[in-house]
């Protein structure tokens, strides 16, 4: 067989897309593959497997998948129903019951729901599956202390392989500390605000037989709970814009190595706390929202994580990595010198904002950037990515001439069509006729709501510039302002063909005037930008005077 015979042709789908072709979470579409053989086998994907979207949709329909609402769903609206607004606490509370079978918090109702549902799959797969519901709520009181599947996926493929003990201080109901280290290391550790979230957390390590996780309750930046740890991996997804995070008690903290951060850069507060637990040698790698890399309060402190050589690498996320909000997200590494050596002389850039949230990709030389610290170290300290990679990618001197050039020549073809228009005694002579009557005539055609002439009888441009004319808008909105497609109810002056092709001329000049005015628009637009980011980068210089 050869190859051309062997791509398939139906349009493969992500497990991602499988979850929400059939209203499930990720791990349910997991545990299907796990328990049922006959589940569609992968045709391609490598680690993101991709399935055939017919054989998937077959095999929901055939096991009722889907149609009915699962397991975990019907458990999910039980705790809705009991704790409202502290659905944390109640999936703490389950998954203390599928670990130790002991409850007193429980109503009846939902300890028996729990039981068939964890009998039909397994108590570990149920805890994860409402962590999973936790994590694609829609209310930020409860994904904060869940982290996405999918940004759980990016940020383990950024670390790498684990080893040594890895510590998160803001690991919520541990959805990222738990998967980072995967049963893989000799010590986990962990520190969370909230207790309920910190119960969950060390529930749902136990039922996954990570015995090594050790979660701590607290305030990690005032009460830190691991004084002494330096962990060969730190990794941090911390709550962002906390304005009460403690500075006027901390100012004199040893953890501000870098400098004391402002009431409104708690994210730069946690990235220090984080390093300060990083052991020579070690990795810290943090989430933060893209502010944290351009905001001014911030500027010095970056400047000193940039000039020590700490920070090796910054990411740009795809929009919608948060479950919440449609912002990006930035991951910031930073890496604790073992010896001076090992201090970096670039940062490495990457922009991966065009991605595809469900489907991370490993990053495209394209996508890239090596920036020499003393790029960085200018007035502003921007760290953003996508600006350094976007420098380099492109070729700014050749593209800002470029679009010079075209949005030149559009100048000069501008004005030759505005037409000349003389002066008109202010009215049309002669009777008016209703576009109705026209294609009741059969003159005029109707498509899609445009209408258009259907007789040599009738110039088209010189009836679509009268039906633009203000007086026919007017007839064509309603008294509440809506627009009304159907323009039946506007009138056309009655001319010769002569007169109204001398009338469409004039409108189709006109009507290329405008597109004209449009893309010159859009080109300054390009050209400004782009100057702009030449002339702050250095890839371009301003013009020398002359005098």
């Amino acid at each position: 067989m050869d190859a051309a015979a062997q791509v398939p042709t139906e349009r493969l789908v992500s497990a991602a897309e499988v979850a929400r072709i059939a209203g499930v979470t990720r791990a349910a579409v997991s545990n299907w593959r796990r328990r049922y053989p006959d589940f569609p086998a992968p045709v391609g994907g490598g680690r993101n497997a991709l399935f055939p979207e017919p054989a998937v949709r077959e095999w929901l329909q055939n096991q009722r998948k889907g149609s009915d609402v699962s397991g975990e769903v019907l458990v999910w609206q039980a705790l809705r129903s009991q704790y409202h607004d502290e659905i944390v606490q109640g999936v703490a509370d389950v998954a203390g019951y599928l670990l130790d079978g002991t409850s007193g918090v429980l109503n009846p109702a939902t300890q028996r729901l729990v039981d068939g549902v964890s009998a039909d799959s397994s108590p570990p797969e149920l805890a994860e599956a409402l962590a999973e519901r936790l994590a694609s709520s829609t209310s930020r009181t409860e994904t904060q202390y869940c982290s996405t599947p999918r940004l759980v996926r990016v940020v383990q493929q950024f670390v790498g392989p684990v080893s040594g003990t890895v510590f998160d201080p803001a690991c919520g109901a541990g959805s990222l500390l738990l998967a980072v280290a995967n049963g893989q290391v000799a010590q986990v550790a962990g520190q969370e605000l909230s207790e309920s979230a910190a119960r969950l957390a060390w529930t749902r390590a136990r039922l996954a037989g990570q015995e090594e996780v050790v979660i701590r309750h607290g305030d990690s930046l005032r009460d830190d709970q691991w004084p002494g740890l330096r962990a060969d991996l730190v990794v941090c997804d911390p709550p962002p814009g906390t304005a009460d995070w403690g500075r006027e008690e901390l100012l004199l903290d040893r953890r501000w190595e870098f400098g004391v951060p402002t009431r409104g850069e708690s994210e730069l507060a946690w990235v220090q706390h984080c390093f300060a637990h990083t052991a020579p040698g070690g990795t810290a790698l943090i989430v933060l929202p893209t502010s944290a890399a351009y905001r001014k309060a911030g500027r010095r402190i970056r400047a000193e994580l940039v000039r020590r050589g700490v920070l090796i690498q910054i990411v740009a996320l795809p929009p919608g990595m948060d479950s919440v909000h449609a912002q990006p997200v930035h991951l910031w590494l930073l890496r604790r010198p073992g010896s001076p050596e090992d201090a970096v002389t670039t940062v490495r850039m990457v922009d991966l904002t065009g991605e595809d949230p469900d489907e991370v990709a490993t990053p495209a030389p394209d996508h890239t950037a090596e920036v020499p610290l003393i790029e960085l170290l200018d007035e502003t300290v921007d760290l953003t990515p996508t600006r350094h990679v976007r420098a380099r990618r492109i070729d700014q001197v050749k593209e800002f001439s470029a679009i010079r050039e075209s949005l030149l020549q559009q100048c000069h073809e501008l004005l030759p069509l505005l037409p000349s228009l003389t002066g008109g005694c202010g009215t049309l002579d002669g009777a008016m006729v209703k576009v109705a009557d026209l294609a009741r005539a059969g003159l005029v055609e109707f498509a899609d709501g445009i209408a258009n002439s259907a007789s040599d009888q009738l110039d088209n441009d010189f009836l679509n510039g009268f039906l633009r004319s203000a007086a026919n808008i007017a007839r064509s909105t309603s008294a509440s302002g809506t627009f009304r497609i159907d323009a039946r109810a506007a009138r056309l002056p009655q001319m010769s063909i002569d007169e109204q092709r001398r009338y469409g001329t004039a409108f189709r000049d006109l009507d290329e005037f405008e597109r004209r005015i449009k893309e010159i628009a859009r080109l300054g637009e390009q050209a400004a930008s782009l100057a702009r980011d030449g002339l702050t980068t250095g890839a371009l210089n301003p013009p020398r005077s002359d005098h």
